[in-house]
């Protein structure tokens, strides 16, 4: 009886399964870390929504000292910052020549934004600490009306809600500084699976942005 062999054919998806089965763990890792991240900034806008509703006029006040110009800057950068990477998604799925240096631009553009906003963010800490705009002794300093009870409470949810997201978004740079390389020198690892969990991280980081930026700039800034 002669011994029937597996083609090549056969074996290939069998060799390719792991692949596969890996390409999908990062994507569910990552979507069960965006959850968990969810959790904790829905924990942080719950105590945002007690604090708005024990002192509204407080909270009023405390945001129209915010710089409402560099925040909207900031919002442009991240949603461009998005699309750059969206696009970088897009171009890394496509087995094209010049798709290496295409990529890499993108995702160097996508960082170089994300780098923008941290440095915007930097200088407007500098400005609020200026103006004796952080929470403790001597808060709101000499200036204007004094603070009412909301005011020191909107604060110290500022801070801490954007000093948190700033260090997601450095971590996003970096993580897409180290794609874009990665890209730039033809490693094998560079790939649109890999660009595509960066993206849902990105997009996460950028989504959350978009939920903070009315609740901490535009609270009553009509007055």
């Amino acid at each position: 009886m002669s011994q029937v062999h597996p083609s090549s054919e056969a074996l290939a998806p069998g060799h390719l399964a792991p692949v596969a089965a890996a390409d999908h763990s990062g994507e569910l890792g990552m979507w069960v870390f965006i959850a968990s991240e969810m959790l904790f900034f829905g924990g942080l806008l719950l105590a945002y929504a007690w604090g708005r509703a024990y002192d509204p006029s407080g909270f009023a006040q405390a945001s129209r000292h915010t710089q409402v110009l560099i925040g909207t800057i900031n919002t442009a950068l991240l949603l461009s910052s998005s699309l750059l990477l969206a696009l970088a998604t897009l171009a890394a799925k496509e087995d094209a020549v010049g798709r290496a240096r295409f990529c890499r631009n993108l995702l160097a553009g996508s960082a170089l934004f994300g780098l923008l906003f941290l440095a915007l963010k930097g200088i407007e800490y500098r400005m609020e600490w200026r103006e004796h705009l952080v929470p403790g002794p001597g808060f709101f300093g000499t200036q204007g009306d004094p603070p009412l009870r909301g005011a020191q409470l909107f604060f110290a949810f500022y801070f801490v809600a954007t000093g948190l997201h700033a260090i997601h978004v450095a971590a996003g740079v970096l993580w897409l500084g180290a794609l874009g390389l990665a890209f730039h020198r033809r490693r094998s690892w560079a790939d649109g699976t890999r660009t595509h969990i960066a993206g849902l991280y990105w997009h996460f980081v950028d989504a959350v942005w978009v939920l903070l930026y009315p609740l901490l700039y535009l609270v009553e800034r009509h007055r």
